[in-house]
């Protein structure tokens, strides 16, 4: 077993030291935790080993959606640490989130001893089959000597393109036994090339004359590629878009913008009609987030063709730059940006919030967007904002706004992180308030506080439903009102309510200001 130089000769290890060296190793230097008994060899090591930035949180699925938050912003994984089989559990929802963001994370699980198992014991779970759906790679630690090997595939694995979670799962017996052995980093495993065939026959499509839609996602929708991805529709009058839900997306003035497939079907489908050719750089087809009675789930044409460039784990960036070139298309120019309306004014609508953000959004801002209903107005109306990296729910398993705005502050702590945060789907990991003041991140929190599921009472609409008080009763958060002021409050973090776009305005500016978090409830 190959060793670094952070393991001396004759050194005694067991093996969570073991792992813990091997991940600082690897560059891995952050842990969101929610440890238990089974974990506490590994927190042991954390406290003898220096190196490792070690975050808790009060439920896995703020951990979980904080390494997720992190790693978007990072372009590294941060390791978690979960508590046997139910912690997991706990944690599955923003996991799901975070394969759907094709998400680098070394998901470190706690589990019971190896002779303990066999004896069902009250914690005792199918950690391992609960861990495979949402990894790109899975193994239970056998030895106390083989850890560090496993953890250095683990990270190989996570970041091997296009990322993805990889859950490596530790009986506590495998932590404490000696004999841990600290493994040197695997090679990184690059992205592949597209072929020049691909490339070619990309260029003659685009060439055809017919109405060609490019899908982006993922890597893609950075700065430059973006700016490769403008150049080729210049030239071809191809129209470019994205999936409803990515990542992270690279906006603002100075950068090319890119319109998304609008959540609602109906709207997806009038948007894209005439398409007869479907690209696609690193994304799936797109569908619609639902089926509805007598609808296509497919928002372009039933009859358009659908052409791969690049699959997600290609290089998407080089896809493009070389297909551009291939075109023979020129750079094209960013669109002179227009200048923000000013602040809103009055009753608080989509399109103002928007307004006002767009003016008042700092410099290089993260913004993390969990508006699900209200923000309809959110992301067009802030194309002209500063420049920002945008951040949304991916997998639809609501919940992550709140953990992805940690996660990512603790990434980048020289910018300030926006959370526009939806107040139904903000209860399910309120606790990420907790983090943010006892790691004082510079985050600016705003609660849309409609007190209803909003959303689902446009679904209900989307099936037909006519609906009655009891139905309407379980979309209702209203009875009693939520008070996120006093819930901040609770967890140690400033807040004031806003009632009007003025009000708004002042607290909004006054937040991001100002050190560590600020929560701002928005009564719609």
């Amino acid at each position: 077993m190959q060793t670094n130089q952070s393991q001396q000769p004759g050194q005694t290890l067991n093996g969570a030291e073991s792992l813990v060296k091997t991940l600082l190793a690897c560059g891995v230097d952050t842990c969101f935790a929610n440890p238990g008994t089974s974990e506490m060899h590994f927190v042991a090591a954390l406290d003898r080993i220096p190196g490792m930035r070690c975050v808790l949180g009060l439920f896995e699925g703020v951990v979980t959606g904080a390494a997720d938050g992190y790693a978007r912003m990072a372009d590294k994984p941060a390791a978690t640490l979960l508590h046997c089989g139910p912690g997991l559990a706990n944690g599955l929802a923003n996991l799901h989130n975070a394969r759907r963001a094709q998400t680098p994370i070394v998901n470190i699980i706690g589990d019971q001893a190896t002779y303990h198992r066999p004896l069902d014991a009250p914690l005792t779970a199918d950690t391992e089959g609960w861990a495979r759906p949402v990894s790109v790679w899975t193994r239970t630690a056998q030895r106390a000597d083989q850890v560090g090997a496993d953890a250095a595939a683990a990270v190989q694995a996570a970041c091997a393109a296009p990322g993805g979670v990889a859950s490596l799962i530790l009986p506590s017996d495998v932590c404490w036994d000696e004999g841990g052995q600290v493994a040197a980093p695997l090679p990184p495993l690059s992205a592949p090339k597209v072929s020049p065939d691909a490339i070619e026959q990309a260029a003659r499509w685009l060439r055809s004359g017919q109405p060609t839609l490019l899908v982006l996602a993922g890597t893609a929708l950075r700065e430059a590629p973006l700016a490769d991805a403008h150049r080729i529709a210049a030239a071809t009058d191809a129209r470019l878009i994205t999936p409803m839900s990515n990542a992270r997306v690279s906006r603002g003035r100075g950068r090319f913008a890119v319109e998304r497939v609008p959540y609602s079907g109906d709207a997806a489908r009038a948007r894209l009609a005439g398409i007869r050719q479907v690209i696609l750089v690193g994304a799936p087809p797109p569908v619609t987030f639902f089926a509805y009675p007598g609808k296509s789930p497919r928002p372009y044409p039933e009859d358009a063709q659908v052409h791969v460039l690049a699959r997600p784990e290609q290089d998407l960036a080089d896809a493009l730059a070389r297909l551009a070139d291939a075109l023979g298309a020129p750079a094209v120019p960013v669109p002179d940006a227009v200048a923000p309306a000013g602040i809103a004014k009055g009753a608080v609508t989509s399109e103002a919030v928007a307004q006002t953000l767009s003016a008042l959004l700092p410099e290089q801002a993260v913004v993390v967007e969990e508006s699900v209903s209200f923000g309809r107005a959110f992301y067009p109306g802030t194309v002209h904002a500063a420049p920002h990296d945008w951040l949304q729910l991916t997998g639809g398993a609501i919940g992550a706004g709140l953990p992805l705005a940690v996660g990512a502050a603790v990434a980048v702590p020289d910018r300030r992180v926006v959370a526009l945060q939806a107040d139904g789907s903000g209860m399910y990991t309120v606790q990420s308030l907790w983090t943010m003041a006892r790691e004082q991140l510079d985050v600016t929190v705003v609660v849309l506080a409609n007190r209803k599921y909003a959303i689902l009472l446009g679904e209900l609409a989307g099936v037909g439903a006519n609906p009655g008080k009891t139905a309407l009763d379980m979309l209702d958060i209203g009875n009693p009102d939520l008070d996120w002021v006093k819930l901040a409050a609770g967890m140690g973090v400033e807040g004031a309510r806003a009632v009007d776009m003025e009000s708004f305005a002042d607290l909004f500016a006054m937040a991001n200001k100002r050190k560590g978090p600020f929560l701002i409830e928005l009564v719609i």
